[in-house]
Protein backbone atom coordinates (compact mmCIF):
# COMPACT_ATOMS: atom_id res chain seq x y z
CA UNK A 1 0.00 0.00 0.00
CA UNK A 2 1.47 2.81 -1.47
CA UNK A 3 0.77 6.01 1.32
CA UNK A 4 -0.69 9.32 -0.40
CA UNK A 5 2.02 12.06 -1.26
CA UNK A 6 -0.02 14.77 0.21
CA UNK A 7 -0.01 13.22 3.74
CA UNK A 8 2.79 14.40 6.45
CA UNK A 9 4.65 11.94 8.10
CA UNK A 10 2.56 10.34 10.45
CA UNK A 11 3.86 11.32 14.11
CA UNK A 12 0.42 10.50 15.68
CA UNK A 13 -2.10 7.43 15.91
CA UNK A 14 -5.22 6.97 17.12
CA UNK A 15 -6.81 3.74 17.87
CA UNK A 16 -10.23 2.19 18.68
CA UNK A 17 -10.25 -0.85 20.99
CA UNK A 18 -12.73 -3.11 19.83
CA UNK A 19 -12.33 -5.06 17.16
CA UNK A 20 -9.16 -3.02 16.38
CA UNK A 21 -6.41 -3.49 18.94
CA UNK A 22 -8.43 -6.11 20.48
CA UNK A 23 -10.65 -9.11 19.40
CA UNK A 24 -13.66 -8.00 21.41
CA UNK A 25 -16.39 -10.59 22.76
CA UNK A 26 -18.48 -7.68 23.86
CA UNK A 27 -22.51 -8.64 22.28
CA UNK A 28 -23.12 -5.21 21.29
CA UNK A 29 -26.51 -5.90 19.43
CA UNK A 30 -27.38 -7.75 23.15
CA UNK A 31 -26.09 -4.47 24.96
CA UNK A 32 -28.34 -1.96 22.32
CA UNK A 33 -31.10 -3.90 22.64
CA UNK A 34 -30.89 -4.18 26.54
CA UNK A 35 -30.31 -0.50 27.00
CA UNK A 36 -33.40 0.47 24.03
CA UNK A 37 -36.09 -1.58 26.55
CA UNK A 38 -34.35 -0.07 29.42
CA UNK A 39 -35.36 3.40 28.08
CA UNK A 40 -38.76 2.33 26.44
CA UNK A 41 -40.12 1.08 29.45
CA UNK A 42 -39.30 4.23 31.05
CA UNK A 43 -41.26 6.14 28.42
CA UNK A 44 -38.14 7.90 27.55
CA UNK A 45 -38.00 6.56 23.92
CA UNK A 46 -41.05 5.33 21.25
CA UNK A 47 -40.61 1.81 20.81
CA UNK A 48 -41.07 2.39 17.43
CA UNK A 49 -37.63 4.01 16.91
CA UNK A 50 -35.47 2.63 13.98
CA UNK A 51 -32.61 0.55 15.70
CA UNK A 52 -30.44 -0.38 12.51
CA UNK A 53 -28.34 2.77 12.07
CA UNK A 54 -28.10 3.38 15.68
CA UNK A 55 -25.29 2.02 18.62
CA UNK A 56 -25.78 2.00 22.11
CA UNK A 57 -23.94 5.27 22.29
CA UNK A 58 -26.51 6.90 19.89
CA UNK A 59 -29.65 5.80 21.74
CA UNK A 60 -28.52 7.20 25.12
CA UNK A 61 -28.24 10.33 23.53
CA UNK A 62 -31.09 10.38 21.86
CA UNK A 63 -32.59 9.81 25.46
CA UNK A 64 -30.89 12.30 26.39
CA UNK A 65 -33.20 14.41 24.76
CA UNK A 66 -35.94 13.72 27.04
CA UNK A 67 -37.20 15.61 29.91
CA UNK A 68 -38.15 12.04 31.64
CA UNK A 69 -34.16 11.73 31.39
CA UNK A 70 -33.28 11.81 35.25
CA UNK A 71 -29.64 11.88 36.86
CA UNK A 72 -30.84 8.22 38.78
CA UNK A 73 -32.20 7.29 35.33
CA UNK A 74 -28.87 7.99 33.65
CA UNK A 75 -26.79 6.95 36.24
CA UNK A 76 -28.72 2.79 35.86
CA UNK A 77 -28.49 3.54 32.22
CA UNK A 78 -24.99 3.24 31.74
CA UNK A 79 -24.64 0.33 34.35
CA UNK A 80 -26.09 -1.90 31.02
CA UNK A 81 -23.19 -1.28 28.71
CA UNK A 82 -20.61 -1.34 31.97
CA UNK A 83 -21.65 -4.90 32.66
CA UNK A 84 -21.78 -5.80 29.26
CA UNK A 85 -18.20 -4.68 28.29
CA UNK A 86 -16.72 -5.86 31.85
CA UNK A 87 -18.01 -9.60 30.53
CA UNK A 88 -17.01 -9.53 26.86
CA UNK A 89 -13.21 -8.25 27.59
CA UNK A 90 -13.00 -11.02 29.80
CA UNK A 91 -9.88 -13.06 28.40
CA UNK A 92 -10.50 -10.94 25.61
CA UNK A 93 -7.09 -11.42 22.99
CA UNK A 94 -4.95 -9.01 20.96
CA UNK A 95 -5.89 -8.92 17.20
CA UNK A 96 -2.91 -10.60 14.84
CA UNK A 97 0.06 -8.54 14.75
CA UNK A 98 -1.02 -5.84 16.96
CA UNK A 99 2.06 -5.84 19.29
CA UNK A 100 4.46 -6.03 16.70
CA UNK A 101 3.28 -2.94 14.92
CA UNK A 102 2.81 -1.22 18.74
CA UNK A 103 6.92 -2.26 18.87
CA UNK A 104 7.44 -0.26 15.90
CA UNK A 105 5.55 2.70 16.20
CA UNK A 106 6.20 3.20 19.76
CA UNK A 107 9.34 6.28 20.37
CA UNK A 108 7.93 7.66 16.92
CA UNK A 109 4.72 8.32 17.06
CA UNK A 110 2.08 9.23 19.93
CA UNK A 111 -0.10 6.47 20.59
CA UNK A 112 -3.93 6.99 22.27
CA UNK A 113 -6.63 5.00 22.22
CA UNK A 114 -10.82 6.42 22.11
CA UNK A 115 -13.31 4.09 22.96
CA UNK A 116 -16.74 4.62 23.94
CA UNK A 117 -16.23 1.98 26.72
CA UNK A 118 -15.29 2.56 30.05
CA UNK A 119 -11.98 3.77 31.17
CA UNK A 120 -11.94 0.66 33.55
CA UNK A 121 -12.54 -2.25 31.12
CA UNK A 122 -10.49 -0.16 28.85
CA UNK A 123 -7.25 -0.32 31.19
CA UNK A 124 -7.84 -3.53 32.53
CA UNK A 125 -8.52 -5.47 29.20
CA UNK A 126 -5.04 -3.44 27.79
CA UNK A 127 -2.85 -4.09 31.26
CA UNK A 128 -4.04 -8.11 30.85
CA UNK A 129 -2.85 -8.17 27.31
CA UNK A 130 0.23 -6.55 28.40
CA UNK A 131 -0.25 -3.53 26.07
CA UNK A 132 -1.05 -0.91 28.01
CA UNK A 133 2.23 0.89 28.56
CA UNK A 134 1.80 1.31 24.59
CA UNK A 135 -0.42 4.37 24.84
CA UNK A 136 0.63 7.44 26.27
CA UNK A 137 -3.24 8.39 26.33
CA UNK A 138 -6.16 6.34 26.86
CA UNK A 139 -9.66 8.40 26.61
CA UNK A 140 -13.26 6.26 27.43
CA UNK A 141 -16.32 7.38 27.66
CA UNK A 142 -16.04 9.45 31.08
CA UNK A 143 -13.25 11.07 29.74
CA UNK A 144 -14.90 12.70 26.58
CA UNK A 145 -17.77 15.04 26.53
CA UNK A 146 -20.05 12.98 24.43
CA UNK A 147 -19.21 9.72 22.64
CA UNK A 148 -18.49 8.51 19.06
CA UNK A 149 -19.99 9.08 16.40
CA UNK A 150 -18.93 12.57 18.07
CA UNK A 151 -15.59 14.43 17.42
CA UNK A 152 -14.78 14.81 20.95
CA UNK A 153 -12.15 12.36 22.42
CA UNK A 154 -10.55 13.06 19.22
CA UNK A 155 -10.17 16.84 20.08
CA UNK A 156 -9.12 16.24 23.40
CA UNK A 157 -6.10 14.38 22.00
CA UNK A 158 -5.64 17.19 19.55
CA UNK A 159 -5.25 19.71 22.30
CA UNK A 160 -3.32 17.37 24.70
CA UNK A 161 -0.33 17.04 21.75
CA UNK A 162 -0.30 20.40 19.94
CA UNK A 163 2.54 20.39 18.92
CA UNK A 164 1.43 18.03 16.48
CA UNK A 165 -0.50 18.95 13.38
CA UNK A 166 -3.76 17.62 12.62
CA UNK A 167 -2.61 16.39 9.16
CA UNK A 168 0.52 14.39 10.93
CA UNK A 169 -1.99 12.24 12.76
CA UNK A 170 -4.13 9.32 11.58
CA UNK A 171 -6.80 6.72 13.43
CA UNK A 172 -7.95 2.91 12.73
CA UNK A 173 -11.20 2.20 13.70
CA UNK A 174 -13.53 -1.26 12.44
CA UNK A 175 -17.10 1.00 12.66
CA UNK A 176 -18.29 3.58 11.02
CA UNK A 177 -18.55 5.64 14.11
CA UNK A 178 -15.02 5.35 14.54
CA UNK A 179 -14.31 7.19 10.97
CA UNK A 180 -17.39 9.33 11.47
CA UNK A 181 -15.51 11.14 14.66
CA UNK A 182 -12.36 11.00 13.00
CA UNK A 183 -13.89 12.45 10.06
CA UNK A 184 -15.24 15.15 12.17
CA UNK A 185 -12.14 16.03 13.86
CA UNK A 186 -9.87 16.05 11.19
CA UNK A 187 -8.08 13.13 11.55
CA UNK A 188 -7.23 11.10 8.27
CA UNK A 189 -9.30 7.39 9.22
CA UNK A 190 -8.25 4.08 8.45
CA UNK A 191 -10.32 1.26 8.35
CA UNK A 192 -9.47 -1.75 9.53
CA UNK A 193 -11.46 -5.25 8.53
CA UNK A 194 -14.01 -2.94 9.08
CA UNK A 195 -18.05 -2.95 6.74
CA UNK A 196 -16.84 -0.45 3.89
CA UNK A 197 -19.93 -0.46 2.38
CA UNK A 198 -22.04 0.49 6.01
CA UNK A 199 -19.48 3.37 6.97
CA UNK A 200 -20.17 4.95 2.96
CA UNK A 201 -23.78 4.94 3.89
CA UNK A 202 -23.49 6.33 6.94
CA UNK A 203 -21.62 8.85 4.88
CA UNK A 204 -18.03 7.85 6.25
CA UNK A 205 -15.15 7.57 3.37
CA UNK A 206 -11.94 5.88 4.49
CA UNK A 207 -9.05 7.09 3.30
CA UNK A 208 -7.40 3.56 3.34
CA UNK A 209 -9.03 0.07 4.49
CA UNK A 210 -6.32 -2.65 5.65
CA UNK A 211 -7.01 -6.02 6.41
CA UNK A 212 -3.68 -7.01 8.90
CA UNK A 213 -2.59 -4.58 11.34
CA UNK A 214 0.85 -4.69 10.12
CA UNK A 215 -0.35 -2.78 6.89
CA UNK A 216 -0.23 0.57 8.98
CA UNK A 217 3.59 0.33 8.93
CA UNK A 218 3.21 1.40 5.26
CA UNK A 219 0.74 4.08 6.28
CA UNK A 220 2.69 5.59 8.95
CA UNK A 221 6.53 5.52 7.87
Amino acid sequence: MERDSRMCKIKGVIFDMDNTILRSRIDFEGMKQETFNFLVTRGILPRELELTNHTTSTIIKEATKSTRMTEEVLHDLWEIPKRFEIEGMKGAELEAGVTDTLDELKGRCRLSIVTNNSNQAAETALKDNNILDYFDYIVGRETMGVLKPAPDGYNMILEKYNDISIREWISVGDSWIDGMASSAAGITFISYQGDVEKMNKMGVVPYATITAFSELLLIAR
